[in-house]
């Protein structure tokens, strides 16, 4: 075995006949999960990948942790001030020698074979900017939770344009299969450095320059499921998520798409966190009141 670029090469698949994969795990305050997230890395059956691991100011035991694991593994590793997941993501990719990214959550883990399967796929596709596959919920003990948690499991493949991811025709990609071409990711410019839903963000701006995000039926990881995942968050998601869809204005249902949104939210949060319902229901017109407002009000009155 030879060392290469952060971690071992298997000698019997040269870098020459498969491309090289930079995996970027971006870390904050997950030191009760990064190290499963590295090692389902480091044990992938496919050899050639860069790994780059950068602790964004953890406040936890992860420095630490990650120096160990950097020992022992030999990855690539900095440790830096907060400067917030799309500033870290855009300078890892900086300096990435693959031409497929795969930005990785630092609480989530990849089935062995998840990268062989998407560079098998993405071979012979430039129409393809994004492969993203299904994904099984685990808890924070690492459990596998159960059928009416796992709704992006045995979801079938598809094919996603602009429209349908923008108009929610078909379900989307999950972040934590990720595999990004470069050329594609440098036709946008990158992640959005004031937009902190940075998939949501960079799904939209490469489906919007043409490129086809395709999503394999088959689980390639597991998501994990916490109490500080950022979908929790409702300020933080209905901000975000509409900055997101303001940068794409100019589509004639991007009043609807906010307003279908806004809706969803106002069921999500009717009876979770009353004064967040109160004010997404102040900002959706009558006109645009459906079943979901009706069912958010008769919670927020009733639950």
């Amino acid at each position: 075995m030879t060392l290469f670029r952060g971690f071992y090469m298997h000698a019997e698949h040269p870098a020459n006949e498969s491309p090289l994969v930079t995996v970027i795990i971006a870390s904050y305050n997950h030191a009760r999960y990064i190290e499963q997230s590295i090692l389902s890395v480091i044990n992938q059956t496919y050899d050639n990948i860069e790994l780059l691991v950068i602790d964004d100011g953890s406040k936890d035991d992860s420095p630490r942790l990650l120096q160990q694991l950097q020992q022992q593994h030999g990855f690539d590793l900095k440790l830096q001030a907060n400067q917030g997941l799309a500033r870290t993501l855009n300078q890892a990719i900086a300096r990435a020698k693959g031409n497929l990214i795969v930005p990785f959550g630092s609480d989530d883990i990849m089935v062995p074979h998840r990268i062989a399967t998407q560079v098998a796929y993405m071979q012979g596709k430039p129409e393809v900017g994004i492969c993203s596959a299904n994904i099984e919920t685990i808890d924070q003990d690492g459990k596998v939770m159960g059928a009416r948690e796992q709704r992006n499991r045995n979801l079938p493949f598809r094919r996603l344009d602009f429209d349908d991811l923008f108009l929610d025709r078909k379900p989307g990609p999950m972040a934590a299969t990720l595999m990004l071409r470069r050329e594609a990711l440098e036709k946008v410019g990158g992640f959005h450095d004031q937009i902190r839903l940075e998939d949501v963000y960079i799904e939209l701006s490469i489906a919007h320059a043409g490129y086809f995000i395709d999503v394999l039926g088959e689980v390639l990881a597991q998501y994990r499921d916490h109490p500080t995942n950022t979908f929790k968050n409702g300020r933080f998601m209905i901000d975000n998520v509409l900055k997101t869809y303001a940068i794409f204005s100019d589509h004639p249902s991007y009043e609807q798409v906010c307003m279908r949104f806004r809706n969803s939210m106002l069921l999500k949060y009717a009876n979770r966190d009353k004064p967040l319902a109160r004010e997404i229901l102040s900002n959706i017109p009558v006109k645009y009141w459906n079943r979901k407002t009706l069912r958010g009000l008769w919670r927020l009155v009733w639950s």
